[in-house]
C-alpha cells in the first residue's frame, strides 16, 4: 500500500517576510542613543557577581551546618563542596572576561569551549582529591554544598529577569 505524499516546497527564504509584502524587512543599524537605551534596558550580569554569590552561599551554608550540627567535619565538607563550584567558576570567569576571549565571535566560541573544559576538569580533579584534602570527608555534606552553589545560577537568571522588568 503506497502512501501518496505531496511534495511541498518548504523553503526558508523570505517569501513572507516581516514587512508582509513578500520581502524581507530592511535592516537598519541602531543609533548610538538606541544602543545605549538597549544596554540600559537589558543590562548584562557580571560573572564575578555570580561567583561571589556562590562563594557567599557556600560560606553561609557551612556556617549554618557548623552551628546546627556542632560537627566541623560536616562544615568543612560543605565548604569544600562549595569550593568545587566556586574555584572552577572563577577560573572560567577570568578566562572569559579576558581581552583575548572577546576578539572575534569565533574566538569567543572557542574560548568558551576551552574554559568550560578547564572548569569541568578542575572540578573533577577537586572531587577526586576530596578524600585526601578533607579528613574526615562527608560526601553527603559535600554534595549539599556543591548543589547549593550550583543553584545560584538560577538566582542569577532571576536577578537578570528582575532588572529587565523594571
Amino acid at each position: 500500500m503506497a502512501i501518496d505524499r505531496k511534495l511541498r516546497n518548504d523553503r526558508w527564504d523570505d517569501e513572507d517576510g516581516a514587512d508582509g509584502q513578500g520581502g524581507a524587512a530592511p535592516y537598519r543599524p541602531l543609533t548610538k542613543e538606541e544602543a545605549s537605551a538597549l544596554r540600559k534596558r537589558l543590562p548584562s550580569l557580571s560573572p564575578w557577581r555570580v561567583v561571589g554569590a556562590q562563594g557567599a552561599v557556600g560560606v553561609v551554608a557551612a556556617l549554618l551546618v557548623a552551628l546546627v550540627t556542632q560537627r566541623m567535619e560536616l562544615a568543612w565538607s560543605v565548604l569544600y563542596g562549595a569550593a568545587v563550584v566556586v574555584l572552577p567558576g572563577a577560573l572560567m570567569a577570568r578566562g572569559m572576561t579576558s581581552r583575548l576571549s572577546s576578539m572575534s565571535p569565533g574566538g569567543s566560541a572557542v574560548s568558551f569551549m576551552l574554559w568550560e573544559f578547564v572548569k569541568i576538569a578542575v572540578s573533577v580533579v577537586m572531587l577526586v582529591l576530596a578524600p585526601k584534602l578533607v579528613q574526615p570527608l562527608s560526601w553527603p555534606a559535600l554534595l549539599v554544598g556543591l548543589v547549593l552553589c550550583m543553584k545560584v545560577y538560577w538566582l542569577a537568571l532571576l536577578w537578570r529577569g528582575r532588572r529587565q522588568s523594571r
